[in-house]
């Protein structure tokens, strides 16, 4: 099993390779009423990957230090279909209930299908693990990495929103890796963790042991554990 400083090292090897600037831009805005509080919505618009990101922010985020953000990468089977495959539809609306408490916060949501495979390559992916594989051996079966994302985009976005500095609500050391990289001030993290179901146990210890993701057994919080990692 790689351990957590193997990925950060790696994810900032990959971050610092010599890639274009991004340029990202807000191409609509609108407020948004929901169910986990009033927000503002921003669909981004940008130069490396076509995709269009959106922003859920909470309240005054300009300047502001310490401030509560999540970055969700999509998932259509999840986040629509409330698949039990994964955590990601619980992750999300956790993530938007504390946003809407929150004095001010943002949530980024990514236009990065399939941990960046898109979704016929993550049903495929899907179709060798009912095969017995886990979800890092389906991807590297397909020709992929492990994990595709990219958080260039998103540091991207965070700096046309003004942001001071963030604390990230994230079990992902990958991510914190790459916005540092990227010259985003992330203060410290908050553990983000649900608790598991009979249909995606596998699937978050395998988050664990072989991706790095810094999840407890049996917890499900979104409050650092006593040593402060959840």
């Amino acid at each position: 099993m790689a351990s957590v400083q193997s990925i950060v090292e790696t994810s900032r090897v990959r971050c610092s390779e010599q890639l274009p600037p991004i340029t990202v831009r807000i191409a609509a805005s609108a407020d948004l009423p929901s169910e986990f509080g009033t927000f503002k919505l921003h669909v981004f618009s940008n130069d490396r990957d076509s995709r269009e990101h959106l922003a859920i922010v909470r309240g005054e985020i300009a300047g502001a230090e310490d401030v509560l953000t999540r970055l969700h990468s999509e998932c259509l089977t999840g986040d629509v279909l409330a698949s039990l495959r994964c955590d990601c539809r619980a992750q999300l609306e956790r993530a938007l209930a504390r946003l809407g408490q929150e004095q001010c916060g943002v949530v980024l949501y990514l236009r990065q299908e399939g941990r960046g495979i898109g979704l016929t390559n993550k049903i495929r992916a899907y179709e060798l693990q009912q095969r017995g594989m886990d979800t890092v051996d389906a991807n590297l079966a397909l020709g992929f990495a492990a994990d595709e994302r990219d958080y260039s985009v998103a540091a991207a976005m965070l700096r046309v929103l003004a942001v001071g500095s963030i604390a990230l609500l994230t079990n992902n050391p990958d991510k914190i890796a790459q916005l540092r990289a990227q010259g985003i001030a992330v203060t410290r993290r908050i553990p983000h963790q649900v608790a598991p179901n009979s249909h995606n146990r596998f699937y978050l210890e395998t988050k664990a042991r072989r991706s790095g993701h810094l999840l407890v057994a049996g917890r499900a919080n979104s409050e650092p554990g006593p040593d402060g990692r959840g």
